[in-house]
Formats: C-alpha cells, sequence, structure tokens
C-alpha cells in the first residue's frame, strides 16, 4: 500500500470535528420543515465520535483505517443528498465533496484518490437521484465536475512536491528523511505484529578513488547505476534509501538474519563495485537510532576486517 503522507489523521480528525459541527447546526436550525432533523443528529454524534477516535489513535493507526473513515464519510455525505429536501441542500454540500476530494488527492496515491472520490461521487449521485429534487441537475453536474478536477489537481501537485522533497536527485531513491520517515513507520509496525525487521548500512570501498581517477561523474554514474541494480534485487516492501554520500540504507521489514544474507549475496552479485555493510535486527524496545549505530559498529567492524586492521 501507498504510503500515507504525515498528519492525514490529525486533519480528518479536524474535518470530521467540522462535519459534526456543522451537522449539529443544521439539527437546531433546519432550513425547512423537511431537514431531515434525527439525521442530522446522528451524523453529528457520529462524527465526533470519529473525529475523537482519529485523533487519539493518530500514532499508531493503520493506513487502512485512513480509507475506512475517507469511505465513511463518503457514505455520509450519499445518506445526506439522499435526504435533502431541496436542489439548494443537494448542492449545498458541495463543499462537503470537495473536501474529502482535496482530502484524498493529497494524503493517498493518485490511484487510491480517484477510487475514493469515484465512490463518493457514485453514492452522492445515487442519494441525489433518489432523492429527485427539481432543477438540481445542472448544478449537480458542476459541483461533480469541481470535485473531480479540485482533486486531480490537488493529487498532482501533491505528488511532485512529496517526490522532490523525498527523493534523492542523484539517484531517484528515498532521501535519508524521507527513509527515516518510513523505517519509523515499519520498525513501529514490527514491534506491534511482533514481526522481524532488520535495517542494512552499505558503505562503498574506495569511493574517493573513483572520483579522484575518474571523476565526480563517474562517481556519480557509479552510484546510478548501483540504485538501478539494488533497487531490482528488492521486494515491494523493502526501502532502500540514499544516506549521505557513498552510503546507502536499507530496511527490510519481515525480513531476519538469514534472509538479510540472502539479500545482500543477491546484492553483491547485482553490480561489481565493492562496498560493505552492516546490519542491525530490531530487538524489543529498539529505537531506529538504536538499530542505525548498532548497524554502523557492525559495518565498521566488516571494513576494519577487510583491511586487516
Amino acid at each position: 500500500m501507498h504510503p500515507l503522507r504525515p498528519g492525514g489523521f490529525a486533519l480528518l480528525s479536524l474535518l470530521y470535528a467540522v462535519g459534526a459541527a456543522l451537522c449539529a447546526v443544521g439539527a437546531l436550525v433546519p432550513v425547512s420543515e423537511r431537514s431531515p432533523v434525527a439525521l442530522l443528529w446522528a451524523l453529528a454524534g457520529l462524527g465526533a465520535a470519529v473525529s475523537v477516535a482519529l485523533w487519539l489513535s493518530r500514532e499508531r493507526s493503520e493506513p487502512w483505517v485512513l480509507h475506512a473513515a475517507v469511505l465513511l464519510a463518503s457514505a455520509a455525505l450519499g445518506l445526506l443528498t439522499w435526504r435533502a429536501a431541496t436542489s439548494v441542500g443537494i448542492v449545498g454540500l458541495g463543499p462537503a465533496m470537495v473536501s474529502v476530494g482535496v482530502f484524498s488527492g493529497h494524503f493517498f496515491s493518485r490511484r487510491a484518490a480517484r477510487v475514493h472520490v469515484g465512490l463518493m461521487l457514485v453514492l452522492t449521485t445515487v442519494g441525489a437521484l433518489a432523492a429527485a429534487p427539481t432543477g438540481f441537475l445542472p448544478l449537480w453536474l458542476t459541483a461533480v465536475a469541481t470535485v473531480v478536477v479540485l482533486t486531480e489537481v490537488q493529487s498532482r501537485i501533491s505528488g511532485d512536491v512529496y517526490r522532490a522533497a523525498a527523493t534523492d536527485p542523484l539517484t531517484g531513491l528515498a532521501n535519508r528523511r524521507a527513509w527515516q520517515a518510513a523505517a519509523d513507520r515499519g520498525l513501529a509496525y514490527a514491534h506491534r505484529s511482533d514481526e522481524p525487521f532488520t535495517v542494512v548500512l552499505i558503505d562503498l570501498d574506495d569511493f574517493k578513488a573513483v572520483n579522484d581517477q575518474a571523476g565526480h561523474r563517474a562517481g556519480d554514474a557509479l552510484l546510478q547505476e548501483l540504485a538501478t541494480a539494488w533497487s531490482a534485487q528488492l521486494r515491494l516492501s523493502d526501502l532502500l534509501g540514499r544516506y549521505g554520500g557513498d552510503e546507502f540504507v536499507l530496511s527490510l521489514p519481515g525480513t531476519d538474519a538469514a534472509r538479510t544474507e540472502d539479500l545482500l549475496t543477491r546484492l553483491r552479485a547485482a553490480h561489481p563495485a565493492a562496498w560493505s555493510a552492516g546490519t542491525a535486527a530490531a530487538r524489543s524496545g529498539d529505537t531506529l537510532a538504536d538499530l542505525l549505530a548498532r548497524a554502523d559498529g557492525d559495518l565498521y567492524r566488516n571494513k576494519r576486517r577487510k583491511r586487516g586492521t
């Protein structure tokens, strides 16, 4: 699953809280005698409860929880369009639909955002057709088009910004900050699920000599070749990042010491460049800093062993 961008749970909690408040206002001050007061009160209570739950679990929830919460919001909008008394009431839900679409475009992958918006538009359109007020269709089509366009624009802008902030420009790998954020999430999941998790630090041997003898372009080309060759050997769940200079780092969820050694053997066969590696498997209570420190110590010992010192 596409990794979630940070802040999604907190923002969706806020959106649910705002939605709950608006539903409560709508129930207290109905726009007409046909306003669905009971439904508005029910949605106000549900929105408040979901808002609190999202806020309290924002640091430990899995990505599927956020997807489920967005789907629930779409279902609630579908109910409101179904029970809306007038065409104005239906189209008045447009800002809420835009909020769901823009949120999905920012925090989910482009494909997931399109799926969420598609489901929301199906649910709300079915609700609007079932309510069947007169004269709503032109305004409704305008609202639907607005949601689709704004979601697509937000998805493209957020994707470009996120990639630029999270990607090493030379190799195309995750940069140090992005790798650490993803590895932190992977380690937290490993602690909760009691699954193995391993970190690997890789340092090229005599990389300075490559730059000195063949030039920095040759050094850059070598880093790019290694990034491509190693990436082809990894699973989707593995994450290779450039840690800085000629150092690379790997996070390997669900991988114990034996499988790590098998992977390192494949990486060595994928490219003839010489390098050294240090590994560290997660223990109970470890932080990512603990793993990196142990991997760095293991790397230092392996380099000394190569030099015979």
